[in-house]
């Protein structure tokens, strides 16, 4: 009787371990508008392990951020990926995204880029297609922050484009 209730719970115990577990992708990037300096400053946030499961996809490098491991190969990827997956447009036109740098927070990674000379805002339009390279399900949030306005943007792999209007 004894060694039918290990079976048992060794049956259960792999029946619940090996169930799939649904995972959540999704990366939020801040985008403040400060009128006194004319600058856009933006915060991306993303998943440690995603974006470095799309850097190892795409450069077919051992990728490692946050870690002691990491190089500065791994750093330059992170931004040239992020470089090339968000473009933003200030009325209809693309402007020149200024990477600052990055730095670890527990299990995500903020990257800090600056957007300079932007006099006035009647519309953003904002493309993130971070980590749909390689998550369909990736949703990527966008809050955009103003002194007179706050608005959102959910972006998806079939929806990567998103304008907010002002006027």
């Amino acid at each position: 009787m004894k060694y039918f209730r290990i079976v048992i719970l060794a049956v259960l115990f792999i029946i619940i371990t090996s169930s799939t577990t649904h995972k959540y992708f999704v990366s939020i990037t801040k985008i403040e508008y400060v009128s006194d300096s004319s600058d856009l400053q933006i915060i991306t946030q993303i998943f440690i392990d995603d974006i470095e499961d799309v850097l190892q996809e795409r450069y077919g490098a051992d990728i490692s951020l946050g870690t002691t491991k990491e190089t500065k190969k791994d750093a330059a990827f992170l931004k040239e990926y992020i470089l090339q997956k968000l473009k933003i447009k200030i009325n209809g036109i693309p402007v020149e995204l200024n990477y600052l740098g990055r730095e670890y927070d527990v299990d995500m990674v903020k990257s800090y880029i600056e957007v300079s000379g932007i006099k006035e805002i009647n519309s953003i339009e904002v493309e993130n297609k971070i980590l749909f390279d390689l998550f369909s399900e990736q949703q990527n949030i966008i809050h955009f922050k103003s002194k007179d306005s706050r608005r959102s943007l959910i972006l998806e792999k079939d929806n990567p484009k998103g304008v907010l209007n002002f006027n």
